[in-house]
């Protein structure tokens, strides 16, 4: 066993080597505007505003992801061929230590703004009111040249007095500096620092989590969330599903191309140090995967605690004498195989418990439980169906009730025939929370998505994450077959 978990380490270790090697190089592609793109890949944000425009644009192949680390990596790896983003994006240090050239930019400058729930009369207003003011006496300006261009540190106006605490929701669809980012654990940069300020200019906390796009506005649309940025553009089509503040910054898109004469010298172990210190070291970058650990183990196990509980309830049912109830635990069956785990989730949040401002990590773990409780159910039934049923008759001509019989004489066999089924489920449960961050909850998976787009660096982050979930499989079998076998 030792051997094997050995070779699987190495066989990964081999496999980043593999893809971390920079092939022959070649001359470094260029381009001088958009007249230039038809015949190219291009990578860009799912559902940003490129992707409307650039996807439509005749002889151009996108290549559409959900981060911006995921477009580098795609540029770098040679499966896209230009990547656009806002100019805002990347800082001239960072272009450098990417390997990217900066192509060209757009000659057009598009405006930046907040996104509100549709119909918002309360923060919308304000929040325009707080830029008017920030705007009037240029600490706007400065605030856009702090961040941008190492500017002053900026004196922002004083809010009214209030006393209302409820916490703004804030997400943010950017992870990369200077737009957005966490340092030292905090979520800092050009857009959260401005809805700090703004939270304090109303008196009220702010509340921040990363989220794709598209899962933005849905929160918005479903009231899960108070405030989105992420450099959006005000379109017409947005506009027809949420609200916009007055803009408070303008960019223009640029476009990267793979600078072949980049490569560094540094060699493979120096570059494996230098990713593993950037990537969890600097800015104390490690408790983002101690807390997305925390965050995997508490759903895991509280969906498999619950689930299980549901999973006996499910078992009675479908094997009672009562037609309906078989009936109605075929239904849930049916239901729970044939509805995505992904789709469930979303479903859960932002529509079913979208009124009780449940926090995502609960739901989340109340989605699992009612898809595990399918799962877990139908093994519990199958394996209480194989034990003979000259078991039961013989419990009962022992003098016990069915419960007792049950307990001591059925429950024993059935966990002996169920318990590999039951921990193979456990351990899909297990994995199958990585898709938690949709709900903007902090897993081990968005923990690796947010270090990627810290560092750009598309292997240690994966790698580390991948044993951890590697490690946390077999210690959930191992705590199954200690808690059940000994029972």
């Amino acid at each position: 066993m030792k051997t094997i978990h050995l070779n699987l380490i190495l066989l990964l270790i081999g496999l980043s080597t593999v893809i971390s090697c920079n092939g022959g190089q070649s001359k470094t592609l260029e381009l001088s505007c958009e007249a230039d793109l038809p015949g190219h890949t291009l990578a860009t944000m799912a559902g940003s505003y490129y992707d409307n425009k650039y996807s439509k644009m005749e002889g151009v192949k996108p290549f559409l992801v959900n981060a911006e680390a995921d477009a580098v990596q795609a540029v770098r790896q040679g499966i896209a061929d230009v990547l656009v983003v806002d100019e805002v994006v990347f800082s001239q240090e960072t272009i450098r230590d990417l390997g990217l050239k900066l192509a060209f930019k757009g000659e057009e400058a598009f405006p930046c703004a907040m996104a509100f729930k549709k119909g918002d009369t309360e923060l919308l207003p304000l929040y325009n009111e707080f830029l008017s003011k920030m705007k009037a006496d240029g600490s706007l300006d400065a605030h856009s040249a702090y961040w941008l261009e190492e500017g002053e540190p900026v004196s922002y106006p004083e809010g009214p007095e209030s006393t209302n605490q409820k916490p703004i929701r804030y997400l943010t669809c950017i992870s990369t500096a200077p737009v957005s980012y966490i340092k030292d654990g905090e979520w800092t940069g050009l857009d959260p620092d401005l809805v700090k300020r703004f939270g304090r200019w109303v008196g009220r906390p702010v509340e921040t989590s990363y989220v794709s796009l598209a899962s933005a506005i849905l929160a918005l649309q479903t009231g899960q969330a108070d405030i989105v940025s992420g450099t959006l553009f005000p379109t017409e089509i947005r506009r027809q599903y949420v609200d916009f503040s007055e803009p408070y910054s303008y960019c223009r898109p640029a476009f990267f191309v793979k600078d072949e004469g980049s490569a560094s010298e540094a060699g493979f172990f120096q570059k494996v140090k230098k990713a593993f210190l950037e990537s969890f070291v600097v800015e104390k970058r490690w408790k983002l995967i101690v807390n997305g650990l925390i965050s995997t183990i508490l759903i895991t196990l509280l969906a498999i605690i619950l689930g299980t509980i549901l999973g006996m309830g499910y078992c009675a049912m479908a094997l009672g004498r009562r037609k309906w109830m078989r009936a109605t635990a075929g239904v849930y069956d049916y239901l729970m195989q044939g509805i995505p785990i992904l789709v469930l989730l979303l479903i859960m949040f932002y529509v079913v418990l979208a009124g009780t401002k449940m926090a995502g990590i609960w739901v989340a773990a109340i989605t699992f439980a009612l898809n595990f409780a399918a799962s877990s159910g139908n093994v519990f039934a199958s394996s209480v169906s194989a034990v003979p049923k000259g078991q039961w008759e013989a419990g009962h001509a022992l003098g016990f009730t069915s419960a007792q019989t049950f307990r001591w004489v059925i429950f024993p066999q059935a966990v002996k025939s169920g318990l590999g089924a039951y921990q193979g489920h456990c351990v899909a449960l297990l994995k199958g929370t990585s898709i938690v961050g949709y709900i903007a909850v902090m897993d081990l998976t968005r923990a690796s998505d947010l270090l990627r787009s810290r560092t750009f660096d598309a292997i240690i982050p994966l790698l580390v994450v991948t044993v951890l979930y590697f490690v946390l499989a077999w210690l959930l079998k191992v705590l199954l077959n200690l808690a059940l076998r000994r029972k």
